[in-house]
């Protein structure tokens, strides 16, 4: 059926400021622009957009979408306020639990908190005896309780794992607070998730995603839950021909090479393979990003490197041996100056490119050594409103000029994406904008932080259209408006080119559609 989009404001994000009168979309695709009067002679159908705005598709860059459908359906700590706010909320939920029943949290984040006090097991152990694990916002980090920590074995003699931190009392007894691998003694121990309870979260989630004008999304979870064909299955049962959205899977690396050896199939072009992930550092939050000199506020450290070099070199190796590119999280420079020092060493296969997840903080000369590379970037803008001011502390003035710099990443060329990491933050897109656009959260009124990285309205949107599907090689049938470009729109109240600043945030989705059907509104 030929449909005809006419009666609004229609963006091609083609270059700044460009608008065209109207649509024709057939059987997924564009196939003509112009005006209403030559294009309604060849519609079966019409769509009176009644004066809304109309953009290419947003693409989230870098999510976790099993983890966004889980949070939305358990506890979600993260409007805690200060760690009594927290514990008033965990006092109130899962009361029914059994003893052998895990209680589980999720989003918490001590950087909210007057104080920065983060709670101990002993005060955990107050709420249930049942075994309790409370997910930091970052995932790099949790909670446990007394019940969890006996669980997994992790006493006054347990020594830190390889690339974690067990965090003790003055008396060496773990207080509940495991950081990186040293929470995966914890994690490792609940029950592994069911292809029906990953596919119930898949669903919340994208029911979310397209209700907030999301039509795709790069993101990680192969490999978090149990068999890798577990949320591959779940996937393949919620995405399809008859609920459309477009989900680019990430594969991690401790199963990449069995999902590789096994062939394992997607359902394109709906879902489709991504590149192998692995993480070198940590998060900025929890002082674990990895940082060439110390922290400016805890100098006693420099954060935590999650594997050895030679153990990076081997990541990389395998990813090579299958013709694959990386996708690899790097937070702080020590992290990135790693990922460039093993890229460089064993190149991306030709017509591919390496992933750089993050880069919250860089130097000059691994950006310059950046350019030479066929590498992309995903960037959260998201970041800026939630981590500052605190990670001014961390990292100190002479940090800064290269700190959560997308302003200049993007002007020295680089191919980047807009994403937000979820759950680890909100996943709406004009939270995401917004904080691009104003560098400062929601309601604030001050200039921005480091306001010289602000990006132009145009660039804003434009990672979250065209640059977060460049950074999976669609860009040339994705992401602009352009005839025989797919039809991935996200249809909106506001035009976010010319409300001011506050109204980015107030905007409200009036249609997503994917591959020309209408998938919300």
């Amino acid at each position: 059926m030929k449909t005809v989009w006419h009666n609004g404001t229609i963006y091609t994000m083609n270059f700044e400021g460009e608008q065209v009168e109207a649509l024709l979309t057939e059987d997924g695709k564009i196939s003509a622009i112009g005006t209403y009067e030559e294009l309604k002679g060849r519609a079966d159908k019409e769509i009176d957009l009644k004066g809304a705005v109309l953009y290419p598709g947003f693409v989230d860059s870098h999510m976790h979408m099993i983890g966004h459908g889980q949070r939305l359906l358990s506890l979600d700590l993260a409007k805690a306020g200060s760690a009594e706010e927290m514990l008033d909320m965990l006092n109130d939920a899962h009361k029914d639990l059994t003893p052998d029943e895990w209680f589980i949290g999720e989003g918490w984040n001590e950087n909210n908190f007057p104080d920065k006090r983060i709670p101990r097991a002993d005060e955990l152990d107050k709420v249930t005896d049942s075994p309790m694990v409370l997910k930091r916002t970052c995932r790099h980090a949790v909670l446990a309780n007394s019940k969890a920590l006996e669980l997994a074995g992790i006493t006054k003699d347990t020594t830190d794992p390889e690339g974690g931190v067990i965090e003790r009392d003055e008396n060496g007894e773990a207080t509940g607070y495991l950081h990186e691998s040293a929470q995966d003694l914890v994690l490792d121990l609940l029950p592994e998730p069911t292809v029906e309870s990953l596919t119930k979260a898949l669903s919340k989630s994208v029911d979310d995603l397209v209700a907030l004008g999301l039509t795709g999304a790069v993101t990680d979870d192969l490999g978090y839950y149990g068999d890798y064909t577990n949320p591959l299955q779940a996937f393949k049962n919620v995405i399809g021909d008859q609920r459309k959205f477009r989900a680019h899977l990430l594969r991690r690396s401790p199963v990449f090479e069995q999902i590789m050896e096994e062939q394992a199939t997607y359902n394109e072009p709906w879902i489709t393979p991504g590149e192998m992930k692995f993480f070198i550092d940590g998060a900025l939050g929890g002082k674990t990003a990895l940082l060439s000199k110390p922290y400016s506020d805890t100098p006693e450290t420099s954060g935590v490197a999650v594997h050895t070099d030679e153990e990076i070199e081997e990541l990389v190796k395998l990813a090579r041996k299958y013709d694959e590119a990386i996708a690899v999280h790097v937070i702080g420079d020590a992290a990135a100056e790693k990922a460039l020092d093993a890229i460089e060493k064993y190149p991306v296969p030709i017509g591919k490119r390496d992933r750089l997840i993050h880069v919250n903080v860089l130097r000059d000369d691994l950006v310059a050594r950046m350019e030479k590379l066929p590498v992309i970037l995903d960037l959260q803008p998201v970041f800026v409103s939630s981590d500052f001011p605190w990670a001014m502390d961390r990292l100190g003035d002479e940090r800064l000029d290269w700190a959560y710099a997308w302003k200049k990443l993007i002007d020295r060329g680089f191919i980047c994406g807009g994403g937000s990491d979820a759950p680890v933050e909100e996943v709406d897109p004009l939270l995401g904008i917004y904080a691009a656009v104003t560098r400062r959260k929601p309601g604030e009124t001050h200039e921005g932080y480091l306001p010289n990285e602000k990006l132009s309205r145009f660039e804003a949107v434009h990672i979250f259209t065209a640059g977060s599907v460049a950074t999976i090689g669609k860009g040339d049938v994705r992401g602009k408006l352009r005839e025989n470009f797919d039809a991935d729109f996200t249809i909106l109240d506001t035009d976010l080119f010319t409300v001011e600043n506050e109204g980015i945030v107030d905007a409200k989705v009036v249609m997503t559609v994917v591959a020309g059907d209408i998938v919300y509104g």
